[in-house]
């Protein structure tokens, strides 16, 4: 009998490689187990709950096998390095963040996830890694003398050794690795992501974390590592207190959109705090001490809607109104207090009115009611009759306000920036020079699966939809 020498398939080590590192991170941050665990809870709750609505956004199986993960490199070289290792499987850049700005606090760095973007490869397996870049020229946080240093130690270390590289390569041309070829590109890219045991040096370390705990744990030490694994939850704040009931000490607040009434958009998280973690220090007197460092947490998400550009424009006003409200309300007043009110008056609270108005992305399918005769028919009037059903797509993505919301409340401290100095510039384009790849924009994404959707049911009704945004 033959034995099959089809290539095992991207998706499939890809969701792999997620079960990989889940056993590796919850090797290394036990927490991390009882933060799936109750995210298990949670999520089989919610749909006893819910029942088949509870799928509107992700059928069950995906929700509960989905994570994201975060690592975090420090060069040019490194963050092309990782794009290939991703890139075999089945994993491409999407999206620009600058979490330079995004805080108070010192986070020099710019980021991009690594993550499908077929609509099939993310219902495999939707696993993404939210990768961040040390900016490392940024003389707001970097003296010429530090950025020297920190380039020639990024210079010296190896994060991904060449087989791995070749391997990833070989998978990125073959769309997939011959199984033994497949264990051992695994076998590597899992450990390329574990918690070096390698002494870090003492006084190199905390002169970075002086400046930015994020810059310490990127350029202080000899190798990348797993910073959290996200699992995906449909009731966050559910998640929230049970984390808490069992004495797990949680960040102060859920980042991202409020809890309302209406439907969910974008994505909200949180995580529990970063715990001590035992390293080995090297002195000045070459002796080795041991010593403990906070910079891994768990994080947890639950996503929403994808929003269009004006929907996002919208989201973004909401924001801005919270905090002057925030900013002149009375001590003591949350910030979730105060958002929840300012969604309630400025976002549409059903799906129907999120879609009519266009500031959500659906795809649309043709329902059981016939259509208004005609060459043509407003979007809104074929989804108030029912003609046209709409179906939410999923927000993949990330937001820089809270991702650099998770990173500041994991801090040990503030760090040290002068914004009297000059910044160096980044965006989507020039982080795709630095990848070697072209960095996709979620939005034209997300638009062109609507649009798609669209196009079929024009051809399915026989009229043109019209569209009033």
């Amino acid at each position: 009998m033959a034995t099959s020498t089809a290539p095992i398939p991207q998706a499939e080590l890809r969701a792999r490689f997620a079960l990989s590192l889940a056993q590796l991170y919850g090797q290394e941050v036990p927490a991390y187990d009882t933060l799936v665990d109750v995210s298990r809870e949670v999520n089989t709750d919610f749909v006893a709950r819910h029942g088949a609505d509870a799928a509107r956004l992700g059928s069950i199986e995906r929700v509960t096998a989905e994570r994201h993960g975060a690592i975090r490199v420090g060069s040019a070289r490194e963050l092309a390095q990782v794009a290939r290792v991703f890139g075999g499987f089945g994993m491409h850049p999407v999206g620009f963040y600058d979490l330079r700005d995004a805080s108070k606090s010192s986070v020099p760095v710019v980021s991009t996830a690594f993550r499908p973007i077929d609509a099939d490869e993310l219902a495999q397996n939707p696993f993404r890694v939210f990768t961040s870049m040390l900016v490392h020229d940024d003389r707001r946080f970097f003296d010429a003398d530090t950025q020297a240093r920190l380039e020639a130690f990024m210079a010296a270390r190896t994060l991904f050794p060449d087989e791995l590289l070749t391997l990833a390569d070989r998978s990125i041309a073959e769309d997939g690795l011959a199984a033994d070829d497949a264990d051992r590109y695994l076998e590597l890219a899992t450990a390329s992501f574990a918690l070096s045991r390698e002494p870090v040096d003492h006084d190199w370390y905390f002169h970075l974390e002086r400046i930015s705990s994020v810059a310490a744990d990127i350029g202080g030490v000899p190798s990348t590592h797993i910073n959290h694994l996200t699992p995906r939850v449909l009731d966050i704040d559910d998640l929230y207190a049970r984390m808490q009931a069992r004495g797990i000490a949680m960040i102060d607040e859920i980042q991202g959109p409020p809890r309302w009434e209406g439907p969910d958009v974008l994505l909200r998280q949180t995580s529990f705090r970063a715990l001590a973690e035992e390293r080995q220090f090297r002195h000045a007197d070459g002796s080795i001490q041991a010593g403990s460092l906070r910079v891994r947490f768990g994080e947890v998400e639950q996503r929403g809607i994808a929003l269009t550009t004006n929907g996002r424009d919208l989201y973004d006003r909401l924001v801005a109104e919270q905090d002057r409200r925030l900013a002149a309300a009375p001590a003591g007043t949350t910030r979730v207090e105060v958002a929840a009110v300012v969604w309630r008056e400025g976002l549409p609270d059903t799906e129907l009115e999120l879609a009519a108005q266009e500031l959500g992305f659906f795809t649309y399918r043709v329902g059981d009611m016939a259509p208004a005769t005609g060459p043509e028919a407003p979007l809104r009037t074929l989804l108030e009759t029912g003609a046209l059903i709409a179906e939410p797509i999923v927000y993949e993505d990330f937001l820089p306000r809270s991702a650099a919301g998770i990173f500041q409340s994991n801090l040990t401290d503030e760090g040290s920036r002068d914004d009297e100095q000059a910044s160096t510039f980044y965006d989507l384009d020039r982080l795709s020079e630095v990848i070697g790849l072209p960095i996709s924009d979620p939005t034209l994404l997300y638009d062109a699966q609507a649009s798609a959707s669209l196009a079929s049911a024009e051809q399915a009704l026989g009229l043109r939809i019209t569209r009033d945004a």
